[in-house]
């Protein structure tokens, strides 16, 4: 069984790959030509396996195997195929060729699972594209609103229903509803730190993933003015009150461990090397954004406050203007301990004992599980971090935890709880 697990994953995210825009790395925008190819790529291997493929409208894919108890509630597997610009071979890709794998496993030994399983492929995951979360696995599930469909993609300027629509989708049916009845998803994909790595294991399940509190478009304003000429006193210098912020920020994040909270900031945008700016001139401007990451939304909250603290007082003390912009958020969400169980149960029959572990970034899994589904995560080993082109994963991990997967589902159609 290994084998063939092992040969789909590989075929899987080699076709995958060799669709993107121009590197280095890979890109494939949300909503967007090539993420439709990509989709169309799983498509073609699902119907070669006999699978029937559908697609929602929101333009998610769904492939479904059909189970010994087809009333039961399926288990969807899948991830993405988008990326952030310039992103690695594995952030999505990993988890749809694991479904695959695990589909392709069943049929070529021709036991039939125990309930269907469907392959999941979603839509539009990556939010750097639109400021909207988890929009695709959203729009499947009916809870995508008509304001969310009117963000602008960052690179077209045009909306999320227009990019919808033009892809082929419906976007008045997803504001329709109802959207998928709960069932459970699990979704494989690569850590994006280095827990795993760093101890030597494969693989871990997640029991929870961090919301998110963001300001994806702030700017402050001083007052641009000669390099040698106005004293210290006299300058609104946008780059240093920046630097205080971030200086400020950074004292609070590590105040907020201290007290065992959990708690990322991260200044992922810093914009002053526009035209305007130069050598000889005091900055007159910057652009930048900041993406607050907790368990908690207690603790999300708190930093808030203290963010726009730090503010208030920065433009008092250096004369400059902020403007956030838009707050976005996502929501702290913990993943079925029960589906995590199940997926430990397997692990245990092939000699594995996974550590259950947080997943700092957002994933699909959270708006299953927002949605009322019994939804888990498990992470695979990464060495070199995510949404970069060096991404590392050893396929072997993955078709280990297809293997753990596989055992769970068969095995626990015998007689156990799923």
């Amino acid at each position: 069984m290994n084998s063939v697990i092992r040969e789909t994953i590989d075929r899987l995210i080699d076709r995958v790959n060799a669709i993107s825009d121009v590197g280095p790395g890979f890109t494939r925008p949300s909503y967007s030509r090539l993420e439709s190819q990509a989709h169309a790529v799983v498509a073609e291997e699902a119907g070669a396996l006999g699978l029937e493929v559908t697609r929602d409208a929101g333009l998610n894919l769904f492939a479904r195997l059909p189970g010994r108890d087809r009333s039961a509630p399926a288990i969807y597997v899948g991830s993405h195929l988008d990326t952030v610009s310039m992103g690695g071979a594995y952030d999505g890709q990993a988890g749809v060729s694991g479904a695959v794998a695990l589909v392709t496993a069943f049929v070529k030994s021709g036991e039939q699972p125990p309930v269907d399983i469907v392959v999941t492929v979603t839509r539009a995951e990556e939010s750097v594209w639109f400021p909207v979360s988890y929009a695709g696995s959203r729009a499947a599930l009916g809870r995508l609103t008509a304001q969310e469909l009117q963000a602008k993609r960052s690179d077209t300027g045009r909306t999320l229903y227009d990019h919808i629509e033009e892809e082929g989708g419906r976007p008045e049916e997803i504001l329709a509803g109802p959207g998928l009845a709960p069932a459970r998803f699990i979704e494989l994909h690569i850590e994006q730190g280095a827990v795993l790595d760093n101890a030597k294991e494969p693989f871990g399940i997640v029991s929870g993933v961090r919301g998110g509190l963001r300001y994806r478009e702030a700017r402050i304003d001083g007052i641009w003015a000669h390099s040698g000429g106005p004293a210290r006193c006299e300058r609104a210098d946008a780059v240093f009150a920046l630097a205080d912020l971030i200086v400020g920020m950074d004292r609070c994040w590590e105040e907020t461990l201290a007290r065992s909270q959990d708690l990322t900031v991260t200044f992922g945008r810093v914009d002053a090397a526009s035209s305007e700016h130069a050598f000889a001139k005091v900055p007159g401007r910057v652009d930048f954004c900041v993406d607050l990451r907790s368990d908690a939304v207690s603790v999300l909250d708190e930093l808030d406050s203290l963010f726009r603290a730090q503010i208030d007082k920065i433009e008092k003390a250096r004369g400059v203007r902020f403007d956030l912009g838009a707050q976005s958020r996502s929501q702290p969400t913990k993943l079925s301990a029960a589906l995590g169980d199940q997926i430990a149960r397997g692990a245990s029959r092939l000699g594995y004992s996974p550590r259950r572990m947080l997943s700092g970034g957002g994933h699909d899994a959270a708006a299953f599980a927002q949605a009322g589904w019994d939804s888990v995560m498990m992470f695979l080993r990464n060495w070199n971090g995510s949404h970069n082109p060096d991404e590392g994963m050893d396929p072997a991990d993955l078709a280990a935890a297809v293997e753990v997967v596989h055992a769970a589902i068969r095995d626990d159609g015998k007689g156990g709880d799923y």
